[in-house]
């Protein structure tokens, strides 16, 4: 038996990193993972390996959101887990931050993941069936960083929102959290530690940078039923940098 038997999970950002970590970890815990991303060929390269499904989804977009829940719930009659990871990170400091990074951010980070709260909990809500609702935040949501100006703020953002929502959609059996990864090697980071890995790793109280399967496992759990009675709750995995 598996932790997500008959369970239908939606994970944006899946096509690589820890979205597809995390779609990964589903699958082989029974759930039917339909991955979104805008990488269009490793999206579909990554649900062939993993046997699910995939689907174009530029999450800013409100009417792409729309499409594709409406796709999985035609398809499947349901939809039991989203898992909102699609992000971008460009650093930037306050100063240098154009108006430009700032939109395109906001839109991805922190409109995305509105846009998915919204269109999947009106979907659980219309099936019955309760649900989890996992929101990628990260320690740049819970203190201050330095350097990341647009980033920050969405992840403040998404923290805010998560918690706003958990209050609003528990009495529909819907949970909602957020996850805080420290720092986790994908590639989306891969220019920013690259060639400095031994000596971030040495700055973390666990000796090590993080992986995608680190906050995979945190995801399982929260879309699980082990996390019953969690929601609109903040959980950090980053080896210890946030105490």
């Amino acid at each position: 038996m598996g932790e997500l038997d008959g369970r239908v999970a939606l994970v944006t950002g899946g096509a690589r990193g820890q979205g597809a970590a995390e779609a990964a970890l589903f699958a082989r815990e029974g759930a039917t993972v339909v991955i979104t991303d805008v990488l269009d060929e490793a999206g579909e390269r990554t649900a062939g390996e993993l046997g699910g499904e995939y689907l174009h989804l530029d999450v800013s977009s409100e009417q792409e959101w729309e499409a594709n829940v409406d796709a999985v719930v035609a398809r499947h009659g349901r939809l039991d887990v989203l898992m909102n990871n699609a992000g971008i990170f460009k650093p930037a400091q306050l100063l240098n931050t154009s108006t430009e990074l700032w939109d395109r951010t906001v839109a991805i980070n922190q409109t995305g993941v509105f846009f998915g709260m919204r269109t999947a909990a009106r979907a659980m809500i219309a099936a019955g069936n309760g649900g989890s609702i996992v929101n990628t935040s990260s320690i740049a949501g819970l203190e201050g960083g330095f350097g990341a100006t647009a980033y920050g703020a969405t992840k403040w953002a998404v923290t805010g929102m998560t918690k706003t929502a958990a209050k609003e959609l528990g009495k529909h059996g819907i949970r909602v959290n957020s996850i805080h990864p420290g720092v986790i090697v994908t590639d989306m980071i891969e220019e920013m530690v690259s060639g400095k890995e031994d000596r971030m790793a040495s700055r973390q109280p666990i000796h090590r940078l993080g992986k995608p399967e680190d906050i995979a496992e945190m995801a399982l759990f929260l879309a699980s039923d082990r996390s019953s009675y969690c929601t609109g709750q903040a959980f950090t995995v980053d080896g210890g940098v946030h105490g």
